[in-house]
């Protein structure tokens, strides 16, 4: 779990941090302050993993923020001005997201922070894949094996994961399953569908086998589909 704090003189902006953080189970953020002096007495007394700072606010700014820490927590960078983003990444920033940002977009950044806490915890510097993910389901967080799902399929505003006896159901877009799921291990087929690969029992151009469920193949995700056919 990354021990995260916000730092943004936007309160709007906070909400915003807010409302993604509550959808990634791997991020749990201990405070929420709108000026870096707040964030800085509050970094003097607890141990923090991330920290999701914005650049231009009043006082003291962000990159000024982070160059007064003799030791610095792993950072994403949110901020509407591109033009400080080589200047985040001499600070060995994780993240430069652009405001405004998708859920998917900051998860792949909160993913690239986690990554970055597994290769650092474990001793031989490899991290440990994990072989799960949770999944927020109505008010409760489901652990689910990624090797139990067959398929996720778009259903409105939600998305089902579909198991071998039963489907977890998620207020997600595709591009946040499609973010939350290893690329290595799933590839999306259509604009509602992404599909497991170990569950392929068949496959055409058109349509692809999970099992009994026959699913298409988008037009737009041909070429993924025959590099599968590789």
């Amino acid at each position: 779990m990354l021990k995260a704090i916000v730092v943004d003189d936007e309160p709007m902006a906070l909400e915003v941090v807010r409302a993604f953080t509550e959808k990634v189970v791997f991020v749990d953020v201990k405070g929420y302050f709108t000026n870096g002096f707040e964030a800085l007495d509050f970094l003097r007394i607890h141990d923090i993993d991330l920290i999701f700072l914005d650049i231009h606010m009043p006082d003291l700014t962000g990159i000024e923020m982070i160059r007064s820490l003799p030791k610095s927590p792993m950072v994403i960078f949110t901020t509407a001005y591109s033009e400080h983003a080589v200047e985040s990444f001499e600070l060995n920033a994780i993240d430069y997201l652009l405001k405004p940002y998708s859920m998917s977009r900051f998860l792949k950044a909160c993913n690239k922070a986690y990554d970055h806490f597994k290769l650092k915890q474990h001793p031989s510097g490899v991290p440990i894949p994990e072989d799960y993910i949770f999944i927020k389901d109505g008010y409760e967080q489901v652990r689910v094996d990624l090797n139990e799902i067959r398929y996720a399929e778009g259903n409105g505003n939600y998305i089902d994961f579909v198991l071998e006896n039963k489907k977890v159901t998620s207020r997600l877009t595709m591009n946040e399953a499609e973010a939350l799921l290893p690329e290595n291990a799933f590839v999306r087929i259509h604009r509602s569908y992404i599909i497991s690969k170990k569950f392929i029992r068949k496959l055409t151009k058109k349509s692809i086998w999970i099992g009994q469920a026959e699913i298409p193949v988008g037009a737009a995700y041909v070429d993924d589909l025959e590099n599968l056919l590789k």
